[in-house]
């Protein structure tokens, strides 16, 4: 057997990533800066970024110098927008790894001008207030920006999925400050995956796309939907008939109304499936979805196989499909009471990655 399913695993179809890079690119009509921060929300930055390359991206996005330093010493040359603020102590490493920071603090614009003459990218925060210079304080950094002026600029939405007025004041906002430089910046880039998903084309030079990517997303308003990307499987690893009355699992939640055939499967919440699927999760085994039966542990999960033909040694799905059953990450997700960017960012590592359909 294959080393890395001999236990669980994740796979990941890089036909499938390529095909939703496609579609956003598509909309987007013009280049886009596929988000690979957070490892590739959990999927391998680097194989991830390799499968993408023949979309010709502009470039990618990362969240901190570690994440662009794997990338450059993976071989990848294309610009790499690090989005979250750097602190000055990690200018040097940025610059010798020739990553693009982007920068909102007039303190630290200063300092990145007065010490390189590398690209950055100015970020205007219109309205998230998470990072990023205030739209109408555009001011602060005008004399620096006429001396230094930034490559580009971003914004980000903040509720791109709902639908709602909050978009167009940010959109608004974004010119305001644009209009409010020196100098206006080559590249612009605001959009991220709901906003495509919802919009055509995008009025910028950029757009950003993560979760969409990785096959989540598509939800209420959405023109287009991703193919799936993501599937979390493990083998089954015990089998026991469980009697009338007798409870499953920590803390006695699971309590066997007839006899009931419960299986034990080797994932756990140690590997990112999350405690909150407890008595409320699904997996598909044989192609029947069966739910899961008390609390997952931190390496096992049980699940009621009542009825299901099955054995010690196959396998049960936990996101994907099996026959003409699935269960999305969308679905998963939702029924934890999670967003699907924490799910898929939370598979831990000790999960194997299988790369299918595409060149890692």
């Amino acid at each position: 057997m294959d080393q890395d399913r001999r236990r669980a695993w994740v796979e990941v179809d890089l036909g499938a990533l390529t095909h939703n890079a496609q579609v956003m690119a598509e909309r987007a009509r013009v280049r886009i800066v596929p988000m690979i921060k957070a490892d590739a929300y959990g999927l391998g930055a680097i194989p991830i970024a390799h499968a993408l390359e023949c979309l010709d991206p502009w470039g990618y996005g990362v969240a901190t110098v570690v994440e662009g330093d794997a990338l450059r010493r993976a071989g990848i040359e294309r610009p790499i927008l690090v989005m979250t603020p750097l602190l000055e102590w990690d200018f040097p490493a940025a610059r010798q790894c020739r990553l693009t920071p982007v920068l909102g603090d007039p303190q630290a614009i200063a300092v990145w001008c007065r010490t390189s003459d590398a690209p950055w990218h100015l970020s205007i925060d219109t309205g998230m207030h998470r990072a990023g210079l205030p739209w109408n304080c555009v001011g602060d950094v005008r004399e620096i920006a006429a001396r230094h002026p930034p490559e580009g600029a971003c914004t980000h939405y903040h509720s791109a999925d709902v639908g709602d007025e909050t978009v167009q004041l940010q959109e608004a906002r974004f010119r305001e400050a644009v209009a409010a430089l020196p100098v206006r910046p080559g590249l612009l880039h605001a959009e991220c995956s709901p906003w495509l998903e919802r919009h055509s084309p995008s009025p910028w030079n950029l757009v950003r796309p993560g979760v969409f990517l990785y096959g989540a997303g598509g939800g209420e308003g959405a023109v287009v939907r991703p193919m799936a990307v993501v599937s979390v499987r493990a083998r089954i690893v015990s089998l026991r008939d469980v009697p009338d009355g007798e409870t499953v699992s920590y803390s006695a939640t699971y309590r066997a109304h007839g006899t009931r055939r419960i299986a034990t499967a080797a994932l756990g919440y140690a590997d990112g499936y999350r405690r909150a699927l407890s008595n409320r999760g699904s997996a598909l085994v044989h192609g029947r979805r069966v739910p899961v039966a008390g609390l997952v542990t931190m390496d096992m999960t049980m699940l009621d196989v009542t009825g299901v033909d099955c054995r010690v040694g196959d396998m049960a799905t936990f996101i994907g499909r099996d026959g003409d059953e699935d269960l999305d990450v969308n679905e998963v997700a939702r029924t934890a009471d999670m967003s699907p960017y924490e799910l898929l960012a939370g598979l831990r590592q000790r999960l194997p990655r299988i790369f299918l359909g595409g060149q890692a």
